[in-house]
């Protein structure tokens, strides 16, 4: 299954999370039920995992955590804002650079439609 078929899943299971949930509520609800939501669909997933900086050889532990990685290879970031800020789009760039992955999303489920809340991000490698 290559990157791009994740995503289509991915995508798919966050609108039946909008649809169902709506928006208003927190981050964490959201994630918990994606997450659930794409395991269902036979896709492993892995929550809130450490990234660590390395710079100049060296491994800092700087407590950056991504949402969540599906099938270790696409990053999630899952967000319950106004708007989705480029800062936000930024932060998964960096997230995808650091942890040298080419796909990522960034989800936001504080829209009327959950197809206005995706933001697909591809680090270049």
């Amino acid at each position: 299954m290559t990157e791009n078929e994740i995503g289509e899943i991915v995508i798919g299971s966050a609108i039946r999370v909008h649809t169902a949930l709506g928006p208003g509520l927190l981050e964490s609800a959201y994630e918990a039920c994606l997450a659930h939501e794409i395991v269902k669909s036979g896709l492993p997933v892995r929550k809130q995992i450490g990234i660590p900086v390395i710079y100049d050889g060296l491994q800092l532990d700087t407590g950056y955590r991504l949402d969540l990685l599906i099938d270790e290879r696409v990053v999630i970031e899952v967000k319950a804002v106004e708007r989705i800020l480029d800062v936000h789009k930024a932060q998964l760039l960096s997230y995808l650079r650091l942890g040298k992955f080419k796909l990522g999303y960034v989800l936001n489920f504080h829209v009327a439609r959950m197809k206005d809340g995706v933001y697909r991000v591809v680090n270049g490698l």
